[in-house]
């Protein structure tokens, strides 16, 4: 770092993304992206005629994918704002939320950016164990003393809270904002965004890079009684006020007009899920009963060396420090005969090691 740098950054560690590889053709399942390319509908929506207005500022409003957003939902547009993905809405939630008197709180096993955005903020924190078999409990948070941020379902694990749970959180902490992140909810776990109507106090946040298929969009959008909306509007434009390009935009709404090619990809990612899971465990793999697009599993043997023995053979999974799971990998779920590639090296990996 240089001597420039702000004393409240020194010893910041920023988030880690899953490795990009560009030296070698990797089968990435490391960062949770879909293999399946957008809805038809997107391709064509990157019109000539659209790619010449770019001398143009994009609306900052997004009225029209808001306006699509809110009706999917059953919402009013009022309860909508779209983001530069789900992080940056995450972001204004930690500025707009969070301070000494509603430390941010969280899982000690959740989304890698939470602990980040509190650092870079200065914003306290209260961390939530979870339990021997990574569970979330809701009864922890009841009450949190501060603003609460669950993924559901979890990242790395892919456990989820029901809604009653998440009911349970909303009505115990009235004075807080509880801010779910569902960035891989369509793959199987109930959405609180039915909830939104009956709590002023909750904020749903989901993104269009996973089942949607746009992660190289950078599209998330948030959804809440329209005071909360107000208050990350004003984080939005204290910042960023055109925040999301116009092939972005034109992308979004094309995808949201698709709804068949939408519900296709998501069956089959969870026929992939069920397949690896299986395949797996007839392994003896532990396996988390994931509700993501990804797994987190325990090898047979040590986690590290799983992952980088795979990576030798031009497969990506990610691995994590953590002490209660370095001994896991995150695997993404791809296509059947993706998943089958993996099982076809980790088989190769386990004679190697005997």
């Amino acid at each position: 770092m240089s001597r420039y740098l702000s004393h409240r950054f020194w010893g910041l560690e920023p988030y880690v993304p899953g490795e990009q590889p560009h030296n070698r053709n990797y089968l990435k399942l490391n960062t949770n992206e879909s293999p399946f390319p957008p809805a038809p509908g997107v391709i064509a929506s990157i019109s000539r005629a659209e790619i010449h207005r770019l001398n143009l500022y994009p609306d900052p409003d997004s009225r029209a994918v808001s306006e699509s957003v809110a009706a999917h939902f059953h919402l009013d547009p009022n309860n909508v704002l779209l983001g530069n993905g789900s992080d940056e809405l995450l972001s204004f939630c930690f500025q707009a939320f969070c301070d000494a008197e509603h430390p941010a709180c969280f899982p000690d096993i959740s989304y890698g950016f939470y602990p980040v955005f509190a650092r870079i903020f200065c914003v306290p924190v209260h961390i939530f164990p979870l339990d021997a078999d990574f569970h979330i409990h809701a009864a922890d948070y009841c009450p949190a003393g501060g603003t609460i941020f669950i993924a559901n379902p979890n990242a790395p694990t892919g456990l989820t809270l029901s809604l009653q749970e998440i009911e349970i959180i909303l009505k115990a902490n009235p004075d807080h904002v509880v801010v779910v992140d569902e960035a891989y909810v369509d793959f199987g776990a109930e959405s609180a965004s039915m909830l939104i109507r009956k709590f002023k106090n909750l904020v749903v946040i989901q993104t269009m890079s996973k089942s949607r298929n746009l992660a190289g969009a950078r599209i998330g959008f948030a959804l809440a009684d329209m005071e909360l909306i107000t208050d990350l509007r004003t984080m939005k434009y204290s910042f960023n006020p055109y925040n999301l390009n116009r092939l972005s935009l034109a992308a979004a709404a094309a995808a949201l007009r698709d709804d068949e090619y939408f519900q296709g990809c998501i069956q089959k990612i969870i026929e992939a899920r069920a397949f690896i899971t299986a395949e797996l465990e007839k392994r003896e793999f532990q396996v988390l009963p994931s509700l993501a697009n990804f797994i987190l599993a325990k090898p047979v043997i040590p986690g590290e060396i799983y992952y980088l023995g795979l990576k030798e053979k031009g497969i990506l999974v990610r691995h994590f420090q953590q002490n209660r799971i370095k001994d896991y990998v995150r695997i993404t779920v791809g296509t059947i005969d993706q998943m089958q590639i993996l099982l076809d090296a980790t088989d190769q990996l386990l004679k190697e090691a005997g």
